[in-house]
């Protein structure tokens, strides 16, 4: 039996930006800038693509921005919105593997080597997840396929946005020969001097140094990267420890009344339940939560006797939880969610917050 990984590396397509785009129709299509623009040091934390094509880069001082995009739309970030879209994002890798490392809300690693769902291959799984994503939240993702992490890294962003790109063990090779030496992760301005020097530019050049050579000129990181040549790359997708919730949210497009609520409610709650059931696990208590249109945001949790056995038990007392809101006759709403914690085999503090 091969033991060759299966690795992908998800990025969400100008997260940031994107979920802005997507819940102010009035942005789509228009250059966007994400970043606090009142401030006298200001930095860019997303761009569009629109925004993009003048040059905007994350990072990029706000003065900078405005100077090569003055039709810019800048616009304040909203973290607990990016987290909560973020979230949902995740339990979508989760239906697919229990490895999922991110390394930020926008992106991270899965190892797909023994997928949950009895996809064929790992291509397989990375068009279906970035389908799932697609479908319920309504943004682009890019993903890269391969043996390892940084190989996966590279592919990711290869044919973004919203692209897929793939390198098979017997492609490592060939791939990596032409790619210039910057590509490889760690290589910076002073190591990429010190090998331009030496006539070093690309992949293929670094294969004719020997080890030993590398090793006197980088130090330890001429051992890594005699690897990286390589295509070797060790490092195990590291999960977190196991989620102390399983959830889900949705911001709607436009405000909904309770009954559009209880619609979706019922809706989530077998998808919820899908995810809980293939994870194996056993969740005590559910929790139910709202954002008025108004942004006043209340939950309401219970923890029944008997633990939920069934999607039909999830959406029962999720639905009854409805009940127990404050809000006003009539008030609409513009997000929901549903989440179910306090499992049984945790063996910490077992009262979990949901959707922090």
């Amino acid at each position: 039996m091969s033991d060759t990984r299966k690795i992908l590396h998800v990025d969400m397509d100008a997260f940031y930006a994107s979920v802005e785009q997507r819940d102010r129709p009035e942005l789509r299509g228009r250059p966007v800038v994400v970043g606090w623009a009142e401030a006298a040091r200001g930095v860019v934390c997303a761009a569009s693509y629109e925004a993009r094509a003048f040059g905007v880069r994350s990072a990029m001082p706000i003065a900078r921005a405005r100077k090569l995009c003055p039709e810019g739309i800048f616009v304040r970030p909203d973290f607990t919105r990016y987290r909560e879209v973020s979230s949902r994002i995740r339990s979508i890798f989760l239906r697919h593997t229990p490895l999922v490392e991110p390394l930020s809300l926008d992106e991270a690693y899965l190892d797909v080597t023994s997928e949950l769902t009895g996809l064929p291959s790992a291509t397989a799984a990375a068009h279906r997840i970035r389908e799932e994503i697609r479908e319920e939240t309504g943004l682009s993702a890019s993903a890269g396929v391969a043996p390892n992490k940084f190989l996966a890294k590279i592919a990711s962003d290869w044919n973004k946005p919203d692209g897929m790109f793939v390198i098979r063990p017997h492609q490592v090779d060939a791939f990596l020969r032409p790619l210039e030496v910057t590509r490889l992760p760690g290589v910076g301005s002073a190591t990429e001097k010190l090998l331009l020097d030496r006539g070093i530019v690309t992949v293929g050049d670094l294969l004719e140094v020997d080890r030993e050579a590398l090793g006197r000129w980088l130090g330890k990181f001429g051992e890594r990267l005699w690897e990286l040549a390589r295509g070797i790359d060790p490092r195990a997708v590291v999960a977190d420890r196991k989620a102390k919730q399983m959830s889900s949210e949705t911001t709607f497009e436009t405000d909904v009344p309770i009954d559009r609520i209880a619609s979706w409610i019922s809706e989530e709650a077998g998808r919820l339940w899908e995810s809980v059931a293939r994870s194996e696990r056993a969740g005590r208590t559910v929790t139910v939560k709202l954002r008025a249109a108004d942004f006043t945001t209340a939950t309401r949790q219970a923890t029944p006797p008997a633990l939920p056995r069934s999607a039909a038990d999830l959406r029962e007392i999720a639905r009854a939880l409805l009940d127990r809101f404050d809000f006003p006759p009539g008030s609409l709403y513009r997000l929901a969610g549903i989440g179910v914690s306090n499992f049984l085999d945790e063996i910490d503090d077992p009262q979990t917050k949901l959707f922090d």
